[in-house]
């Protein structure tokens, strides 16, 4: 029986998130405004011909994959990685003192969250990402320096997402913060956190090991827009 972060962003686009998704044949989208995220039932010939016709003509998507992308006619690619999904064990982790306040973000923050994140670049994030889950941040004389939410949902499981500091403020526990606060809003509800990192990025792999996450699958992420 498949796990329900077996082709995750499917999963949510047809479960928690269905509200949010854009639908043709064999594959789902996020709104653009919302999310790049997309995804098909199977990486096949019918499930990328579904997803163009989900892109349209110069539109831009972003897939998880089981293996490295093979280049197919019809599409360019924009970036590709090699992507770790992460789980949260069973042990709550402590967070440390702190300077600065934890708040709560929302669409009046949606400009700044942009900012940061275009700045960091966590993954993407648009417009309306915000609105996937609760999304909390730390701010310094006014202006957001770090910021951590939710983002895709599927039964049982949410996955802590945007997870960034300004670098002019890092090394200070920003991001473990965070991320323990929106980790104890996930298992308030009873579900358990994951999360996606790329695998090269060894510094955030080290932060999510020592706050209880483990490998439980390897994969790839890539960009790609339909010419």
């Amino acid at each position: 029986m498949d796990h329900p972060l077996d082709n995750v962003i499917w999963r949510a686009l047809t479960t928690r998130q269905a509200h949010f998704a854009v639908a043709r044949g064999l594959a789902r989208r996020f709104m653009p405004e919302v999310t790049q995220l997309s995804a098909f039932q199977e990486a096949s010939d019918q499930g990328y011909e579904s997803l163009a016709e989900l892109a349209g003509p110069k539109g831009t998507v972003a897939v998880f994959l089981d293996h490295p992308y093979e280049a197919r006619p019809g599409w360019e690619v924009v970036a590709t990685a090699p992507l770790l999904q992460m789980i949260s064990g069973n042990s709550a982790a402590a967070g440390g003192d702190l300077q600065h306040e934890i708040v709560e973000l929302g669409v009046n923050d949606s400009a700044e969250m942009i900012e940061l994140t275009s700045l960091t670049k966590p993954g993407p994030f648009g417009k309306r990402t915000h609105e996937l889950g609760n999304y909390v941040g730390i701010r310094s004389n006014g202006k957001l320096i770090a910021m951590s939410g939710q983002r895709l949902q599927v039964p049982g499981y949410t996955e802590v997402s945007a997870v960034c500091t300004h670098p002019e403020h890092t090394g200070k526990g920003y991001a473990a913060a965070l991320m323990i606060e929106v980790m104890r809003r996930v298992r308030d509800r009873g579900e358990t956190p994951f999360l996606h990192v790329r695998g090269d990025n060894s510094r955030a792999i080290a932060l999510y090991e020592r706050l209880g996450f483990g490998i439980r699958k390897r994969g790839h992420y890539a960009v790609l827009r339909k010419v």
